[in-house]
């Protein structure tokens, strides 16, 4: 009987350990299981998302506000950025959304600036004006073969 208890014991002592692992690494992850009900969907167009990957983060003013859901092409050959925006944070609808680098050859992730305006983006709205990601390797190509 003691063996038994024991073995209980711990086997809920592993599981318990187990779950924690699993929570501490989906929220270290910024994956949440229960994120989509608590965001709304604004979308934006950009000529270029070169390095932009689904799941960067979005940011306005240095804090971390949304994520990027999906990246596609739009009918008028555009790519098309879906972003995931935590409810409660209101996006002006003259917002710009430009594509930048953390650190020199960091990941990119998309920065939304407000603008002046008193109405706010609704789900499934768009922000029109956009800045498109600078490609590092044009810039320096550029540089290099004096095409300035």
């Amino acid at each position: 009987m003691k063996k038994l208890n024991l073995d209980l014991a711990v086997g809920l002592f592993l599981i318990a350990g187990f779950l924690a692992f699993a929570y501490i690494s989906l929220q270290l992850g910024e994956f949440s299981i229960f994120a989509r009900g608590n965001q709304y969907r604004v979308i934006a167009k950009f000529n270029d998302v070169s390095g932009l990957k689904e799941g960067a983060t979005v940011e306005m003013s240095g804090v971390t506000i949304g994520s990027v859901q999906k990246i596609g092409l739009a009918p008028d050959d555009r790519a098309a950025v879906t972003m995931g925006i935590r409810k409660g944070v209101k996006i002006t609808d003259d917002a710009m959304a430009s594509i930048r680098t953390q650190g020199l050859i960091g990941d990119k992730y998309v920065r939304i600036s407000q603008g002046g305006s008193d109405k706010y983006l609704k789900n499934g709205s768009e922000i029109t004006e956009t800045e498109s990601a600078v490609d590092l390797e044009d810039l320096i190509g550029k540089y290099i073969f004096g095409k300035v």
